[in-house]
C-alpha cells in the first residue's frame, strides 16, 4: 500500500508545488482576454512535450519577448521564425515538428475562431466537446494539451473539465490519493483544486526523475517555478495565488 499523507502534509506539498503554471508565468487567465488565454493556449503546447519545464518556460519566455503569442502574431512570424524562436528557447528537441504544429493549430485557431478561444467555448456543446474542438485545431493538441490547458481554467470556463495528466496519477498513486476523491480532498483540505492538481503534477514530475519524498525534502523548489517577476502585473497575478484568491 502506498503511503498516505496527512492533512498538513499535503497542504505543505500544495504551498511547496501548487502555483499553477498560468500565473507561474505571469498569465491572468481569470482576465479571459483573448490575449491572455492565447498565451496560455501557446505555453500549454510547450509543456506537453516531454521535455524538462524549464525549457518550455524559457522558450515561452522567448515567444513572449519577441511578441509572438496571438494566434496573428504566430501565424505571422513563419515557420523559420517560429523555429529560431524554438532554439532561442532551447526547444530545440522537437524545434521543427513544434513549429509545423503551431503554424497549424494557431492558423486554424485564427481561421475559425477569429484567434480566440472563448468563441471556441462558447461553441461546444459540453465538456466532451470542448475536448472534442480544441483537439480539432490540429495535430498537436492531445490529451496532455488539452488537460493542462484546461486544469488552469477550471472555475473560469463552465466547460473546462479536465481529465487528469499521467503526472498527477502518478503522484496520486505515490501518495495515495483516489481519483474519485480527489475534489473531495481539496474540499478537505481547503485548498484551490488547480492548486492541488498542479501540485500533484510537480511532485509527478520528481517522481519521474526519481527522486524522494515531498513532504521530508528540503530541495528548492524545482526550476520553472520562478520567484517573483519585477513586472507589477505579474507580482498581482503571482500573489493572488500565494493568497488562494485565485
Amino acid at each position: 500500500m502506498p503511503p498516505r499523507l496527512g492533512a498538513l502534509e499535503l497542504k505543505a506539498l500544495v504551498r511547496r508545488y501548487g502555483l499553477p503554471y498560468s500565473a507561474a508565468l505571469g498569465i491572468d487567465v481569470r482576465s479571459c482576454r483573448l490575449a491572455e488565454l492565447s498565451k496560455w493556449f501557446l505555453a500549454s503546447m510547450l509543456y506537453a512535450k516531454p521535455i524538462r519545464e524549464e525549457t518550455a518556460t524559457r522558450t515561452y519566455r522567448t515567444f513572449e519577448a519577441e511578441d509572438r503569442t496571438t494566434a496573428q502574431r504566430i501565424v505571422g512570424a513563419g515557420w523559420e521564425g517560429l523555429v529560431g524562436l524554438l532554439d532561442a528557447g532551447g526547444y530545440v528537441r522537437y524545434d521543427f515538428s513544434t513549429a509545423d504544429r503551431l503554424l497549424g493549430v494557431f492558423g486554424n485557431l485564427q481561421a475559425k475562431y477569429g484567434g480566440d478561444l472563448n468563441r471556441l467555448h462558447a461553441a461546444a456543446k459540453d465538456s466532451g466537446d470542448l475536448e472534442r474542438l480544441l483537439k480539432g485545431l490540429g495535430k498537436g493538441i492531445g490529451d496532455v494539451t488539452v488537460a493542462i490547458l484546461l486544469r488552469d481554467l477550471q472555475g473560469i470556463w463552465s466547460k473546462a473539465k479536465p481529465r487528469l495528466t499521467p503526472l498527477e496519477r502518478l503522484a496520486m498513486r505515490k501518495l495515495g490519493l483516489s481519483e474519485s476523491a480527489l475534489e473531495a480532498t481539496a474540499r478537505r483540505l481547503r485548498v484551490n483544486p488547480v492548486r492541488l492538481r498542479t501540485a500533484l503534477a510537480r511532485y509527478g514530475i520528481r517522481l519521474r526523475r526519481g527522486e524522494g519524498s515531498p513532504a521530508s525534502s528540503s530541495r528548492a523548489l524545482p526550476p520553472g517555478i520562478p520567484t517573483l517577476p519585477a513586472q507589477p502585473g505579474r507580482r498581482a497575478v503571482i500573489a493572488r495565488h500565494l493568497l488562494g484568491t485565485r
